[in-house]
């Protein structure tokens, strides 16, 4: 058996290792047309900042040690040129001799990642302007800075990376403006949940522009579409990647509807012996069972085990992806999985939506707030995604979030789940639980819910409604909803006798827990049509405020 992998990051380096623990006999080679292997694209933000102090720490495994551990041949800086799949034969070129010599295989891996995309923007070729994606990169930019010291930088997309990057560059006393074309930040969220961060970027220094478009750069300036001239030293485009698909269609290899290459769950595409894996491959929904494209490194190797498996005689089979992702801004934490809000709804669901605050661990030994955006499926009670914004807690919650979807979990089952408590981890019961147990609640109709959004339509609409805000007087001439009334929830029992019973009402409180409890007041006492204002006037405001 001979294995050739074209490409030897995450993925093609995984599907070496797996090939060669099920056969010590293949003879498997690797071939990159960059100068490094295995390296860890994620990490590069955290070197440039200075959390990671060496850059070569990024990559930690070479050619020579992959010989030694798994009996693997990697040759770097070696382009395959042309691939003759009829006769299973492909064309290297040595880029450091320009030497071309021909190599045969029994199976054939694209594990050739993805391109950063580069916008079309006049002066975009400059010196002064970066890519965040390959070791060289990165070197590069490191050079810049040290040789330069540039006071003000500009990054221009505000995913991950871009995420990534202004943190780490703020945190090294550079002044940072964020650009983003589109409306939000982070186009996995929810705008609602997107704003949140928003706010906080701006709260630490970041000049943030949304819905604007980079159409020049110069030597010391940014200008966008709209006119705004920003002074910077410095360019970083983290404007995202594509797949690098161009060997694998000169030969047919099929395209998916994401622009990856299209495989099945064992990786192969539709020609013969000829896979994909990483980030050149497309990816399905495990809820939806459409093709999904999310570009990471975690999916990258788990593709390059399932394919290493197959071609060397195993059964695996890749099952899917969420999308799930998470981010560290400052020292707030961002989290996703499954399908957003407006997805969910793209794709037919009915939904119901909960935005639960809560805090992370027991507040007495300073558990901070949590917010929790849970999206489920109103026939079946199916949880679909879940959004994660706070400061601790995020990560173990959106894990557990990813496993429930994964495994089919209904709201229902989120309460029952036995997850760990003590107070300095978990509140009694916990913020997952409370999410499920509030959502199937809404679901069975027992506590209706109603988001900032829906009220907003119907207050818009002008229709008739009881809107009643049950905190103290001080908190409600603070802020309220428009046309609530403020009556107490001690003094709710009654005053209920001044409500009509029959015109749809809405309770709320600050986050949530006392609006329900309100809900249930009502609601035992007659009242026909009573909703809970999903996380409360807090949302509420914060939902007013995103849509200025």
């Amino acid at each position: 058996m001979k294995i050739i992998m074209i490409g030897s990051v995450a993925a093609g380096t995984s599907v070496a290792a797996k090939a060669r623990r099920n056969d010590e006999n293949a003879q498997i080679t690797l071939y990159n047309a960059d100068n490094d292997i295995s390296y860890s694209i994620c990490g590069i933000p955290y070197f440039l900042g200075g959390e990671v102090d060496k850059l070569e720490s990024l990559t930690p495994r070479n050619a020579e040690w992959f010989k030694a551990r798994y009996n693997v041949d990697i040759f770097t800086r070696h382009e395959v040129t042309k691939i003759h799949p009829d006769e299973k034969r492909i064309t290297v070129k040595n880029l450091h001799t320009n030497e071309i010599h021909e190599d045969t295989y029994d199976a054939l891996v694209f594990a050739t990642g993805a391109f950063p995309i580069t916008p079309m923007i006049n002066g975009v070729d400059q010196q002064h302007v970066f890519h965040v994606r390959t070791i060289q990169n990165t070197a590069a930019i490191d050079a810049f800075m040290i040789t330069n010291e540039p006071k003000k930088v500009t990054i221009i997309g505000a995913g991950l990376i871009g995420l990534e990057m202004t943190e780490q560059l703020t945190n090294k006393g550079l002044e940072v403006t964020l650009i983003q074309r589109n409306h939000h930040i982070m186009t996995a969220l929810d705008g609602d949940m997107a704003f949140r961060v928003e706010e906080h970027l701006k709260n630490k220094g970041v000049s943030l522009l949304c819905n604007e478009q980079v159409v020049s750069i110069t030597e010391k300036t940014v200008e966008t579409k709209s006119g705004k001239v920003i002074d910077t030293d410095m360019v970083i485009l983290a404007t995202g990647v594509r797949p690098n698909t161009k060997l694998a269609k000169e030969i047919g290899v099929e395209i998916g509807s994401t622009g990856a290459i299209k495989v099945n769950k064992k990786m192969q595409t539709n020609l013969p012996n000829i896979y994909a894996v990483g980030d050149v491959a497309e990816s399905y929904s495990v809820i939806t069972g459409q093709p999904l494209y999310r570009p990471l490194g975690s999916t990258a190797n788990k593709m390059g085990r399932i394919a290493g498996d197959i071609i060397t005689g195993g059964d695996l089979e890749h099952r899917g992806i969420l999308g799930t992702g998470i981010v560290r801004v400052f020292d707030l934490a961002i989290a996703y999985t499954g399908l957003n809000e407006q997805e969910a709804l793209d794709y037919g669901f009915n939904v119901e939506i909960l935005h639960n605050i809560k805090p992370a661990r027991a507040e007495y030994l300073g558990g901070s707030e949590l917010v929790i955006k849970a999206i489920c499926d109103r026939k079946t009670g199916r949880i679909l995604g879940a959004q994660i914004i706070g400061k601790d807690g995020v990560d173990k919650r959106i894990d557990v979030f990813a496993t429930a979807i994964t495994f089919g979990a209904k709201a229902e089952d989120l309460f029952h789940l036995d997850l760990a408590y003590a107070p300095p981890f978990s509140t009694t019961k916990d913020p997952v639980m409370y999410t499920g147990m509030a959502l199937e609640n809404a679901i069975k109709g027992k506590n209706k819910l109603i988001t900032p959004k829906e009220l907003t339509e119907r207050i818009e609409n002008k229709e008739k409604l009881q809107i009643i805000d049950t905190r103290a007087k001080k908190q409600y001439e603070v802020s309220n909803v428009a046309g609530a009334i403020n009556i107490p929830l001690a003094q709710l029992r009654t005053e209920a006798k001044n409500l009509d019973p029959k015109v749809p009402t809405i309770t709320y409180c600050n986050s949530g827990v006392t609006g329900n409890a309100a809900q249930n007041v009502l609601r035992n006492m007659g009242f026909k049509d009573v909703f809970n204002l999903s996380g409360g006037n807090k949302n509420y405001q914060i939902f007013l405020k995103s849509k200025k």
